[in-house]
């Protein structure tokens, strides 16, 4: 058994949690998400911390992961680590851990600080907040600011959008981290960057607006570019449920 750590020299006095995060996070059971990857709240000495247990890979992506690509687990840590320093806001990282068997990936951990948020993204899309429209407009700024320092979410959906209400306004925090690309963003290639919200015309319109004035595009071609990677995107996603339901043999709704 191999162990490959990461972590900055502040959280030294917690190496030894690090080393036994396998049995800690097995032992608890305050889980936020639990799909192909986990996620639990946990406190380590004193810390209030989420850690994120990702699956082990298949036997290939095994050889994969080892030898020729990053983990996930590595990605999200160095990912944020590089956020931190273009002051962008994502939950502090605290530790990379990776578990080596017969000299191959196995288990992977990402730590980071809890993020105390109000609601994410979602929240406004789905629900009549009073204040939604200026949610919408400071969204769509944050995004322009994101692109303007080359930063590219590929899972850019509404629950991996953190927000907290300020005095100010909005405290934006991005997570799920480990698919990010690192590069030059023209405006209406970032018009497709709002194509996961499963945001309505007139939701888009809002954003749409306030992403044209700040980068100084077309408002019209704006709106209009991201109804249509909005509208490919929900194509694609209830083409994709409908033949699982074929592929399962339900034939109760029209395919």
């Amino acid at each position: 058994m191999k162990l490959s750590l990461s972590y900055s020299p502040q959280y030294e006095y917690l190496k030894s949690s690090f080393e036994s995060i396998r049995e800690i996070f097995a032992g608890d059971d305050h889980s936020i998400h639990k799909a192909r990857n986990e996620l639990k709240v946990i406190t380590l000495d004193g810390i209030k911390t989420v850690v994120k247990s990702f699956k082990i890979p298949h036997i290939l992506n095994r050889v994969v992961y080892t030898f020729f690509r990053k983990s996930k687990a590595y990605k999200s840590y160095h990912n944020a680590l590089l956020l931190k320093e273009l002051n962008i806001s994502t939950p502090e990282p605290i530790a990379l851990i990776e578990f080596y068997e017969s000299g191959l990936l196995g288990e992977s951990f990402f730590i980071s600080e809890f993020f105390d948020y109000d609601f994410t993204i979602r929240t406004p899309l789905l629900e009549p907040l009073i204040d939604r429209n200026q949610i919408f407009k400071a969204f769509a700024a944050y995004t322009h600011g994101l692109h303007q320092k080359g930063v590219w979410h590929l899972d850019y959906s509404p629950g991996n959008i953190l927000i907290k209400r300020t005095e100010s306004g909005y405290h934006f925090s991005i997570v799920d981290i480990n698919r990010m690309e690192f590069r030059s963003i023209s405006p209406l290639e970032g018009c497709e960057n709002f194509n996961k919200l499963w945001a309505n015309d007139e939701e888009l319109a809002i954003m749409g607006q306030e992403y044209a004035r700040l980068s100084g595009f077309n408002v019209a071609a704006t709106i209009a570019e991201m109804q249509r990677h909005n509208n490919a995107n929900k194509r694609t996603k209830n083409f994709k449920k409908r033949l699982k339901r074929v592929l399962k043999g339900d034939f109760s709704t029209p395919v």
